[in-house]
């Protein structure tokens, strides 16, 4: 795989309940990005639901307490834009093929592969982003040109678009910075009012 980083800025969640392993695939990523360790799947969700919103979680699927496997099942039961990388001493068998995890590595996993994984997830994820950005964008674009603007003032479901929109376009440029130029020029259909 790559060694190069395309992706700028990613935050990486990694979760093991093996403190020296976590710790050692945290020093793996060191320049990567933003990296948080969780030391086991509860804390992992303590720190998702109060702390962050990471782009890609690594997970380790043997843990005692939640395993792996239920924290993904509960990170993906909640509202997030994230990618999950299962980590694991486990190799794969027919079991995996109902989780919703996005790749799978077994361990040892190297600085490269590790680097490559984070990057390549971050990029779907930005990618994906990017569609959620200009669906909220052709959203506003046809309530600004449709609805008379006391109407939409009176609403408040137009200010969590904007609020959405702009979250979503600052995670897509923190993590592909070069997109601003389409993101500033994309306006959707033009909609005179006829």
């Amino acid at each position: 795989m790559a060694s190069e980083m395309r992706v700028e800025n990613p935050r990486v969640l990694m979760v093991d309940d093996e403190k020296k392993v976590a710790d050692a695939y945290a020093l793996r990523l060191e320049g990567v990005g933003e990296v948080t360790v969780a030391y086991g799947g509860e804390e992992a969700l303590t720190v998702v639901g109060e702390q962050l919103t990471p782009d890609v979680v690594l997970l380790d699927r043997h843990m005692p307490g939640l395993s792996g496997d239920e924290v993904l099942d509960q990170l993906r039961g909640r509202d997030l834009k994230t990618r999950v990388v299962m980590v694991t001493a486990i190799d794969p068998g027919l079991d995996i093929v109902d989780m919703p995890f996005d790749d799978y590595l077994s361990k040892p996993v190297d600085r490269e592969d590790l680097h490559a994984a984070v990057d390549q997830q971050c990029q779907v994820l930005a990618y994906e982003l990017l569609g959620e950005y200009f669906r909220l964008e052709s959203t506003r674009a046809v309530i600004d040109a449709e609805l008379p603007a006391g109407e939409v003032a009176a609403d408040d479901r137009l200010a969590d678009i904007e609020a959405r929109r702009n979250d979503v376009k600052q995670r897509v440029l923190r993590l592909l910075p070069e997109t601003e130029e389409l993101l500033s020029e994309f306006s959707g259909i033009d909609r005179e009012r006829y």
